[in-house]
């Protein structure tokens, strides 16, 4: 460099302290730090290739859902990691708790109170789950304040029906206090019953549902729920829906009426650290198996997007908008992903070094320039303890002169591009003027 000239023995740098080197020592470090940081980073996969899911119990609806789900997630690679639960109630404590290895998990609407701490959102509500009521005898059953004094089966702990059982039949009167009500699961509660040993049960799940079946094409009633427009202004999370007429069977006339039910509505729910390529490929598992129409619905009526139970997701929110992102849509998954993630990553980078193409001539320019302004400093140091010396002696003269013949000796000597010559003549020109004034002195010493 051009400091280290033996020629700029006026403009030679002091070594640099130790305070200095450990400041420089420490920023590379640093950024070294962040180098490998950054491309940790673009080097670590893409995404993960597993989905941790709690549904229900076994047989059950949510885990009939996650069984569908499975294999058309499989299709782009994922695997569903489904884990059995006692029900919506257990699956918002597993996706709650910090730490959890859950992601994503069925919650019935109306079962918990969500918390913004929780970090929970809803990708999509999927599908109504009918709550049925089955009693045995003859007098017909039609409100739930008639069930006040009798052996009740309301679910299981955990479960999202024990809790909205507990809720509907309080609000009509009936307490552990006044009524035998007993906690157990779908298939007991259907043994009992059948056995005479119950006189009713709340079940919940859709009518194509193996238990479902079993109860509407037995000698069971089922009870129409006649007050179900009250019902579902007191518990806004319900919604009424109709049982067609001889949607059991058309030979056999069964049911034999329509039958008004409550439903709750099944909401997919992930944490919201859910990788947003996942959330759409949830998205689209709903829609293959839950777009059908069916008994209670028309085509296309779920998934939405029509819940306050939890935030909704960003991504569901336009992916009921406009659909998958316009890469997701023409690219395989795992490639739409990468770039995906990659541009994210990448992008600030490609800005950065683009602003340093357009720098680095600035910055190469600058740093010729600062190379002659060290020889202008040696130079005006030079002059200026030429003017500052009234008196010169002879010897002062002599290294004066030898000193900027130096100077001139080394100019020529300067590495620069060929269109900074004329720089280098310039500074030639300061010298010869040095020089000159250097002969004037010497003169006047002289007389």
């Amino acid at each position: 460099m051009a400091r280290l000239n033996p020629a700029l023995r006026r403009s030679r740098r002091p070594p640099l302290s130790r305070k200095r080197r450990t400041v420089f020592a420490a920023a590379a470090l640093v950024t070294l730090a962040v180098l490998s940081w950054a491309f940790a980073i673009v080097i670590k996969p893409a995404i993960q290739r597993t989905i941790v899911i709690t549904t229900g119990a076994d047989g059950g609806i949510y885990r009939g859902f996650a069984d569908r789900y499975a294999p058309i997630l499989k299709q782009d690679g994922i695997v569903l990691d489904i884990r059995s639960s006692s029900g919506s109630i257990e699956n918002y404590q597993r996706l709650s708790k910090p730490g959890s290895d859950y992601e994503v998990g069925f919650v019935q609407s109306g079962t918990v109170s969500a918390k913004e701490a929780d970090g929970l959102q809803t990708i999509a509500a999927v599908s109504y789950e009918p709550i049925w009521v089955f009693y045995r005898g003859d007098p017909v059953i039609n409100r739930l304040a008639q069930l006040r004094g009798k052996r009740i089966a309301i679910g299981v702990p955990g479960s999202g029906l024990l809790d909205v059982s507990l809720q509907l039949l309080a609000y009509s009167g009936i307490t552990a206090v006044n009524t035998a009500l007993l906690k157990m699961d779908a298939g007991k509660a259907y043994q009992e019953l059948n056995a005479g040993r119950l006189d009713a049960a709340f079940f919940i799940g859709r009518p194509d549902g193996t238990m479902q079946q079993t109860l509407l094409n037995s000698s069971l009633k089922l009870m129409n729920f006649a007050q179900a427009d009250a019902l579902v202004q007191k518990f806004p999370a319900l919604s009424k829906v109709i049982f067609p007429r001889a949607s059991t069977s058309i030979v056999n006339d069964l049911p034999q009426a329509d039958v008004t039910l409550l439903a709750a509505t099944a909401l997919l729910v992930s944490k919201d650290s859910l990788h947003p390529a996942l959330t759409y490929l949830l998205l689209d598992a709903a829609k293959r198996v839950h777009g059908a129409e069916d008994y209670f619905t028309p085509m296309n009526t779920f998934p939405n997007a029509n819940t306050e139970e939890f935030p909704v997701s960003d991504e569901s929110t336009r992916y009921f908008r406009s659909g998958r992102p316009i890469l997701q849509r023409y690219l395989p998954f795992w490639l739409a992903s990468f770039v995906e993630r990659r541009l994210l990553i990448l992008l600030p980078f490609m800005a950065l070094l683009l602003a340093l193409l357009q720098a680095l001539p600035r910055m190469a320019e600058r740093q010729i320039k600062n190379r002659l302004v060290i020889w202008y400093r040696e130079i005006k140091s030079l002059e200026d303890e030429i003017w500052k010396v009234n008196r010169p002696t002879a010897d002062q003269i002599a290294q004066w002169r030898d000193e900027i013949q130096n100077l001139d000796a080394h100019a020529n000597e300067i590495s620069i591009p060929q269109r900074y010559l004329q720089d280098v003549y310039n500074l030639k020109q300061a010298i010869g003027f040095v020089r000159a004034r250097i002969d004037q002195v010497s003169t006047r010493a002289e007389k």
